[in-house]
């Protein structure tokens, strides 16, 4: 697939040149079928002593117009879908609504949905055998599936199990008259080695996914055992320089002032609504090797567990915002958003509108936006008057304990000797014997240092300050986590799909416990908003920043943040909203403690920088400046490291030619940028000198690169091989990543005017160069003559042809077969590499690990701009397409609409979804 790069964001992208499109490319379509069976039967059919035909590949494509029974449909639902294969469906009642969504989810979704449901309940075995063994063994140990069966037992409405069951019987419904490749062509490649079928859909495989998504936004649990290994190397004041403050006075949080009075919180300014004490803080002791060795098998099984939404907890992100109407064009508010997610095929979203046919108290939805497959609902979109967002909160809602292990099945719990509580657990292995575990808990939660190796024994002192009994059988790692309690955040969804006004809208929130989400708000009355909702821990001892000692009682949590407390905005006096991960409010004005480690604040004050630069002396914001915002690919760090980089006198030509590159760099990331390739290679050797290698061992990738300079390269031809093998590995554990932490962190190095940091030391170079630094310029000077070589590696020696999106490139990868699967599925399921403007802790978060290369591997998962003066004018964009076939057309049609900072038409009208109709099909009894 040509590589296409992101420019400047273009006007908004009519329904009806995409639909012309469509007509047009009609005959290279099926051309291109042609040309597709061809490859199938020559690469696959080959190999597999069969083959895979045109209609083979076809089988799976949807029914879009006509009819279709549905059982249990009590009456017809209207399906209809526009040039880019988004449905809108219509129904007389909320149960056949939600029944028509499964059926449709299923038809475009199902092998994804399948998979979904497989990883959440621990089951991936069953479909891709032994070598999913290891991570079913953690999952299963996690318990999410019986969380889920506890739920929906439990906790759920009566309301919310039938439209669960209505969702189940739509799945079920494409399932009894679809097999095999009439499902998706990934069961026809699976068939060949596995004679896997799927079950039915049950609600409890929805719920289960709400698990998924807090597991994948679970904020510092990786931060927390990181800094436990740091102490085998570092002082406490160094890893205190890694882990810096959150900067208040320079990026503001969410909810600028407010107090707590009576367990409720009453914003400072704007309007107030109707709708404990706090954690102590405390200091972890060095860790003891032996525990850090649980704690370093622990952080690696960690990195195993198959993503779902994010990057295993780190780099995660996501921009929101909204601006009252007193400061916008339309007069009424606008409101943004787009989650940071890790970047998958298909993309993690699905567009869909959802509407009662006559919206009344009995069919309440009225509802468009952005759903999971798997999942009924709407999760962020607007319904008739409101609209939300959502970014990650970042809230601290797990603890790891360190749990002294006193004899077979006990443990010292601070108040004498307990017997684990334990469960068997079989896990059934295609093509294998069934496996058998025995999960063992505590009263802080499973076990899961049991699943990345057996306890072994440990020393005798706890990663923090008070020592433990006699050693014993050793020491276990447990997980206290929110999401281990069953919750009623499946409620929460329909009950902010129907909500009305913002008192509806926060009743809703009080029962989306997990995964904690900042909540904006905008009605088309004018009103904005802002809640922080969760199940947020009170802690005793400790802050959650270290693992804790499980025997005691001192550190167990002694509560939950009533919801009442926690932090809102209701049309603040400054008009608009912005958050983008930052800390929400000022703690040292709040008495709850939600999280030590929230984001820094990068994107968000950049947020606030545009908005305020728009609305100076006066101005207002449209939605193209709206969309224009999120394209921005600014460089805090580049503004702020470059002034010193050219006040070097670099001797080196070939250095002192990319040097020059800088001289005229507006710090914006732009794919065709020479200067942004360059800063952003200097930026990732800084991280590497500063602080990657001196990391200890098992927290840090061997440097085995070879300094070679663009000359050297011409003459030896295994040394860009050499460099690029170690821009290419992958990262590991505590690493620098670049992101909004590290530029904190480099930051304050930068305002040491005597340049005498230890961090700006380094030793000489094992290749014997000479190259030892001792104060910044020497090292920033290392940096920039290393970035020089390795780009050299990468881009050529001459700079001029050096461009951001050559390095910083995006390959879609299909979540199973794409990345596991043999080479030629993978050829067939993925896609790209599109070439991308923005960065790590830029607006557009094009992220990058700077550990590990130059690629991205988490990107705006998509884009929306709600318009409240005419919903109709909405804008709407996903990373991929409806369609989880490979060749449907709408495979990947949004993405290179996508990179560009495109975006759709977003209806939600009868009268817009009519005219943007090109299939209707009619779903009947």
């Amino acid at each position: 697939m040509p590589a296409s790069e992101t420019g400047a964001p273009a006007q908004q992208s009519g329904r009806r040149g995409a639909r012309g499109s469509s007509r047009a490319g009609g005959r290279r379509r099926r051309l291109r079928l042609i040309v597709i069976g061809l490859a199938l039967l020559l690469v696959i059919g080959v190999g597999a002593g069969t083959y895979w035909s045109i209609s083979t590949v076809r089988d799976s494509f949807p029914q879009t117009s006509g009819q279709v029974k549905v059982p249990g449909m009590s009456a017809p639902a209207q399906v209809k879908r526009d040039g880019n294969g988004i449905p809108q469906i219509y129904a007389n009642t909320p149960e056949d609504l939600f029944r028509a969504q499964g059926y449709v989810q299923a038809q475009d979704r199902f092998w994804e949905m399948d998979v979904r449901r497989h990883m959440t309940a621990g089951r991936l075995s069953e479909m891709f055998g032994k070598s999913q063994v290891s991570t079913d063994k953690f999952l299963r140990t996690l318990g999410w599936r019986h969380i889920a069966q506890k739920e929906y037992d439990e906790k759920l409405s009566q309301d919310t199990k039938n439209y669960l069951k209505a969702y189940s019987d739509g799945v079920n419904g494409y399932l009894k008259d679809h097999k095999g490749s009439a499902l998706s062509v990934e069961y026809a490649a699976l068939g060949f080695t596995n004679d896997y079928e799927p079950g039915k859909w049950t609600p409890v495989d929805s719920v289960a996914w709400l698990k998924a998504m807090a597991w994948d936004l679970r904020a510092n649990m990786e931060d927390e055992i990181d800094r436990s290994l740091l102490t085998s190397r570092f002082s406490e004041k160094q890893i205190a320089e890694m882990y810096p403050a959150y900067p208040y006075k320079r990026n503001r949080p969410i909810v600028e002032g407010g107090s707590v009075s009576g367990k409720t919180f009453r914003p400072s300014g704007g309007t107030a609504t109707q709708a404990g004490s706090a954690g102590t803080s405390g200091s972890a002791a060095a860790a003891t090797e032996d525990a850090r060795t649980q704690m370093s098998k622990v952080r690696k099984k960690l990195e195993q567990v198959p993503v779902a939404l994010g990057t295993n907890g780190n780099g995660i992100g996501s921009n929101s915002w909204v601006v009252g109407g007193d400061k916008t064009t339309t007069g009424k508010p606008l409101l943004a958003n787009d989650p940071h997610l890790s970047a998958s095929l298909p993309g993690v979203w699905y567009q869909m509108g959802l509407h009662c046919k006559t919206v009344s108290k009995a069919c309440p939805y009225d509802v468009s936006g952005f759903t999971f497959s798997g999942m009924p609902g709407v999760v962020i979109g607007h319904n008739d008057k409101i609209s939300w967002g959502m970014t990650n909160l970042g809230a601290d809602v797990s603890d790891l304990y360190l749990e002294k292990i006193t004899g077979e099945g006990r443990y010292e719990s601070g108040s004498g000797e307990k017997e684990f509580r334990t469960r068997k657990e079989t896990i059934k292995v295609a093509g294998g014997d069934p496996v058998e575990i025995t999960v063992r808990a505590t009263d802080n939660g499973p076990l899961i240092s049991d699943r990345g190796g057996e306890p072994e024994d440990v020393g005798k002192r706890a990663p923090v300050g008070n020592a433990a009994p006699d050693r014993g059988d050793g020491y276990g790692v447990a997980l206290r986590w929110t999401a281990l309690e069953p919750s009623k955040t499946m409620d929460s969804v329909f009950e902010m799909n129907r909500a009305q006004d913002f008192k509806e809208f926060r009743a809703a929130t009080r029962d989306f416990a997990v995964p904690s989400q900042n909540l904006i708000y905008a009605d088309t009355a004018g009103n904005i908003g802002y809640q922080a909702p969760g199940k947020i821990p009170i802690r005793g001892k400790g802050d959650g920043t270290m693992p804790a000692p499980g025997w005691d009682p001192d550190y167990r949590w002694k509560g939950y943040i009533p919801q009442s407390a926690l932090p809102y905005e209701y049309n603040p006096d400054r008009g608009y909203i912005v958050t983008a991960n930052q800390a929400v409010i000022d703690e040292s004005d709040y008495p709850y403690n939600i999280t030590e480690d929230p984001g820094y604040g990068t994107r968000s004050q950049r947020i606030n920088r545009l908005i305020e630069s728009k609305v100076k002396d006066g101005g207002k914001i449209s939605p193209d400046d709206m969309q224009t915002m999120q394209m921005d690919s600014f460089s805090e760090i580049g503004s702020e490291l470059t002034p010193l980089l050219l006040k070097l006198d670099i001797k080196d030509p070939y250095v002192k030619e990319a040097q020059d590159l800088l001289k005229d760099w507006d710090y914006k990331q732009d794919s065709d940028s020479a200067a942004a390739a360059y800063f952003n290679g200097v930026w990732r050797q800084l991280l590497k000198l500063t602080f990657g290698d001196k990391m200890p061992k098992e927290l840090r990738v061997e440097d085995e690169c070879l300094n070679v300079k663009p000359a050297d390269a011409e003459t030896n031809p295994d040394a860009p091989a050499l460099v690029r093998e170690c821009g290419e590995r992958e990262p590991e554990d505590a690493q620098p990543d670049g992101g909004d932490r590290w530029i904190e962190v480099v930051r304050g190095l930068l305002e040491d005017k005597n340049q005498k940091s230890e961090w700006w030391k380094t030793p000489e170079s094992r290749h014997g160069r000479g190259d030892a630094t001792d104060t910044r310029d020497e090292l920033l000077a290392k940096a920039m003559k290393d970035a020089r070589w390795e780009l050299t590696a990468k881009l050529g020696k001459d700079v001029s042809t050096w461009n951001w999106g050559r390095l910083h490139q995006l390959t879609l990868k299909n979540q199973t077969l794409g990345t596991e699967g043999p080479g030629a599925v993978q050829w067939l399921l993925n896609r790209g590499p599109w070439n991308l403007s923005g960065g790590e802790a830029a607006v557009n978060a094009a992220g990058w690990n700077a550990a590990g290369g130059f690629d991205v591997v988490w990107v705006p998962s998509m884009r929306m701009i709600v318009n409240l003066d005419n919903l109709d004018k909405s804008r709407w964009i996903n990373l991929t397409g409806a369609s989880g076939h490979a060749y449907s057309d709408h495979y990947t049609d949004q993405t290179s609409k996508w990179a560009k900072g495109e975006m759709l038409d977003w209806p939600s009208s009868k009268a817009e979804v009519n005219d943007a109709t090109e299939a209707t099909m009619v779903l009947t009894r």
